[in-house]
């Protein structure tokens, strides 16, 4: 079994974080070179028109973070953890995991791009070729889970329920429908950002084994687990730097999409998916506010000829701007929210409902 250095832990989210801080003006200053800047909704909030132009696809700062950030903490630790680290088993896991997260990250850096730089009048990928993408891309990491010898399980109060075929489904649509959940969340300065910094630990220390466990590969997955995602905390809280309200940058579909797909994936490979839904409530529930949305407006629309709306602006945390609640409100309402949820799941981790 191999064990987790905490002074590790500590290193690892030092270094992602001076990392993202040192190279993310320098890459605020290239992407406005290239005029990579954001373009706003004609029908969004009125405080939202002055950002358009504010470079996006700063999910890069966060993705060089971690990738630098994790060997660089891991080789000024010592030759030990290097070698543990790089076991064959454990960098198969790892590479597993990064390939999963630099293809949604690219899938969401080519959405960017087309979204500013449109091809032939048409901005960004459109939706369902997007989504085939992201189903693709996440059944081919469940494809990798299976084939490596993953349990088909699922955890709920303390006990394994066998899935079987079913569960490589689930987990296929839990990856893809929760990076869509945090892609659609980020709409406001710092929103995601202060989001993931505050459910990751939950899911770092949830996710460690318990002693005894049977599952296949659970005592392996949280010595790869935990180092990627304390350096994505770290690199995240630098991106909120520069992030915050007034955004000198944007994370983009580059970061969203990333961060969804590991937060996802982390879950999936520790049996924790029912501690992330719980713990990822905000994410959730703001993105089936747009799913709901869609939903009435298409049902009332065929019915009546006159489609209807639940929320004044979908997400709904636009529709509290619409209200009236500067951005900065809800924002940090947001997170309150994050913080409660993220008490909830550790309480229920703690007791064992999940």
């Amino acid at each position: 079994m191999l064990f987790l250095d905490y002074n590790l832990v500590v290193l690892t989210f030092a270094v992602a974080f001076v990392v993202s801080m040192m190279i993310a003006p320098g890459v605020i200053r290239l992407l406005k070179r290239l005029k990579i800047g954001q373009t706003i909704q004609v029908d969004g909030p009125e405080s939202h028109k002055s950002k358009a132009g504010t470079p996006t696809m700063g999910g890069i700062i966060i993705i060089l973070g971690i990738l630098i950030g994790v060997p660089t903490a891991l080789y000024s630790a010592g030759k030990t953890s290097l070698h543990e680290f790089f076991y064959p088993e454990c960098f198969r896991y790892l590479m597993a995991l990064l390939i999963l997260v630099l293809s949604y990250a690219f899938v969401g850096l080519v959405d960017d791009y087309l979204t500013i730089k449109p091809v032939r009048g048409i901005r960004g990928i459109s939706s369902k070729p997007k989504a085939a993408l992201q189903l693709l891309i996440a059944a081919g990491f469940v494809l990798w889970l299976r084939q490596a010898g993953f349990d088909p399980v699922l955890n709920v109060a303390g006990k394994h329920f066998f899935l079987g075929e079913a569960y490589w489904v689930l987990a296929t649509f839990f990856i893809a429908g929760m990076s869509n959940f945090v892609n659609i969340t980020d709409g406001l300065d710092g929103l995601v950002s202060g989001l993931v910094l505050i459910l990751v630990p939950v899911l770092v220390w949830c996710g460690l084994p318990p002693s005894g466990d049977l599952i296949i590969g659970f005592t392996t997955w949280p010595f790869v687990l935990t180092p990627l995602l304390v350096a994505t905390s770290g690199a995240c809280l630098a991106f909120l730097w520069y992030n915050a309200n007034p955004a000198k940058v944007f994370m983009g579909d580059t970061g969203s999409l990333a961060l969804g797909a590991l937060l996802s994936a982390s879950a999936i490979v520790t049996h924790r998916e029912v501690l992330l839904i719980v713990i990822g409530m905000v994410f959730i529930l703001d993105g089936l506010s747009t799913a709901l949305q869609w939903a009435v407006f298409k049902y009332t629309r065929i019915r009546t000829g006159t489609g209807r709306r639940v929320f004044l602006k979908s997400p709904v945390h636009h529709h509290f701007e619409m209200l009236g609640w500067p951005e900065q409100k809800v924002v940090v309402r947001f997170w309150i929210c994050g913080v409660i949820a993220a008490v909830l799941g550790f309480a229920g981790a703690a007791m064992g409902w999940w």
